[in-house]
């Protein structure tokens, strides 16, 4: 079922966006060589809680932190650890901000100091096909008119869109009905109202898109071994244009 949320509800989601806005600004400063990802996720962690909010992802389905930090190859739901960064690579961070019952999630893959232009070229690639999912997500449009949008943009730059994950409504719950996959035929799928809140997340792989699991249960990897990025917002369907919350 999905949940038509109401003009009040949309606001308080949007409070919790901006809260990971403000985030995101914040970890652009911090993003460099040498710094631990557990120390990226204790700045997450400490960052929501200045502002009265709560991570949404540490405790789900016993997940042990407050953010996924996913570095080059890792596509999504890295574990912050000891891992250090190093010039050169790609770094995603997925965060959910819950607060007063509310929640939205929104995801930035930054470079490590100078990357190569093949991996610029990836991230620049991943946020374009974001712009063209939501530029489809409106009243009227159905789930995979965003699908598709998303799609044509990446393989047509020759990269590919991971099939096995798809973004999803959110906003009462984390994830919610319906699920808003990075391929598919235009034209099909749910029909997009006003009060749907959904997130859209284009993960982008460098070679194929087959992906795989590391026994911990949630790291997730391309197969091939080459980088993937990963960019997320929260979206409300409105009578207009799409309304970016985060």
């Amino acid at each position: 079922m999905i949940i038509r949320k109401s003009d009040r509800e949309i606001e308080l989601i949007r409070e919790c966006g901006k809260i990971g806005a403000k985030l995101f600004e914040k970890l652009e400063n911090y993003i460099k060589p040498g710094v631990k990802t557990k120390d990226i996720n204790r700045i997450v962690e400490d960052f929501l809680r200045s502002f009265g909010a709560v991570p949404a992802f540490k405790g789900y389905r016993e997940f042990p932190a407050a953010s996924c930090v996913s570095i080059d190859n890792e596509v999504v739901h890295g574990v912050p650890g000891e891992r250090v960064l190093e010039e050169g690579q790609i770094v995603s961070i997925d965060v959910g901000v819950a607060k007063n019952s509310y929640v939205s999630d929104s995801a930035v893959t930054f470079p490590v100091g100078k990357i190569s232009d093949e991996k610029m070229k990836l991230l620049e690639v991943t946020k374009k096909s974001l712009e063209a999912g939501i530029q489809n997500a409106k009243e009227g449009n159905r789930v995979h008119d965003i699908s598709s949008a998303v799609q044509e943009v990446v393989e047509s730059a020759g990269f590919s869109v991971v099939r096995d994950l798809a973004g999803h409504g959110v906003g009462i719950n984390l994830h919610e009905e319906p699920d808003i996959p990075n391929f598919g035929v235009p034209h099909t799928g749910r029909r997009l109202f006003k009060g749907m809140v959904i997130a859209i997340e284009p993960m982008v792989n460098m070679g194929s898109y087959e992906i795989k699991t590391l026994n911990d249960g949630w790291t997730v990897l391309t197969v091939d071994g080459k980088p993937s990025a990963h960019f997320e917002h929260t979206v409300a369907i409105t009578d207009g244009e799409p309304d970016i919350l985060t």
